[in-house]
């Protein structure tokens, strides 16, 4: 497909689509007014170095000493439906039920995954994204600051990549380049670099 163009035909979500599709370069996005889904990929690409990571200081210091517990895939359907809300006030939500339905089963199967900030027993922040091998495929992230989650979904990517680190994981897909991720350490590759380093990825005899 052209790169951040959408196919035209609507697309099979099973489990099986949707692993082959990450493994080309792929994801699926709903439209905001139709609901229908489609492929997309983009050039360039925005990853994020995880050797080159690192929280603004601010975030730090508001973390340190606080009382954020982070879980991994104990509120996975939960974590998505707030990623959908979050975007929704935003009038820019690619995830719809059908989305949530398939990377529901997908988590089931050990390949979706979601990291989540709990205050107390309140989910306050959360990010949710794929696995297949070494290669992490980040698809969204929320915070709740009215519930005092304020930094929360940054102290999930920050244990994401600590995780993802220790596993052995080589290669963190942010999608599309935005101004948080960049402040972050990321960065964008063209598409032929970030396909050379996705096929190296997916063969490591790794797990989440």
């Amino acid at each position: 497909m052209p790169d951040g163009m959408p196919e035209n035909e609507s697309i099979d979500l099973s489990p099986e689509s949707l692993l082959g599709a990450y493994a080309n370069g792929a994801f699926p996005m709903a439209d905001a007014e139709s609901g229908e889904v489609k492929w997309y990929s983009c050039d360039p690409r925005c990853v994020i170095p995880m050797d080159r990571f690192q929280l603004p200081r601010s975030a730090v210091r508001s973390l340190r000493g606080g009382d954020l517990t982070i879980r991994a895939n104990t509120a996975f359907e939960q974590c998505m439906r707030e990623c959908a809300v979050a975007r929704r006030s935003d009038d820019r939500t690619w995830i719809n039920d059908a989305l949530v339905a398939a990377y529901t089963t997908l988590h089931q199967m050990g390949h979706a995954h979601s990291v989540e900030a709990w205050r107390g027993d309140v989910l306050v922040g959360g990010l949710y994204g794929v696995s297949l091998g070494g290669a992490f495929f980040g698809e969204s992230m929320f915070v709740r600051p009215h519930l005092g989650g304020k930094n929360a979904s940054k102290a999930c990517l920050a244990w994401l990549v600590g995780h993802l680190r220790e596993r052995g994981f080589t290669l963190l897909d942010s999608q599309y380049a935005n101004h948080h991720m960049m402040t972050l350490g990321a960065e964008e590759i063209s598409s032929q670099e970030y396909r050379r380093q996705l096929r190296a990825a997916i063969e490591l005899d790794v797990r989440f």
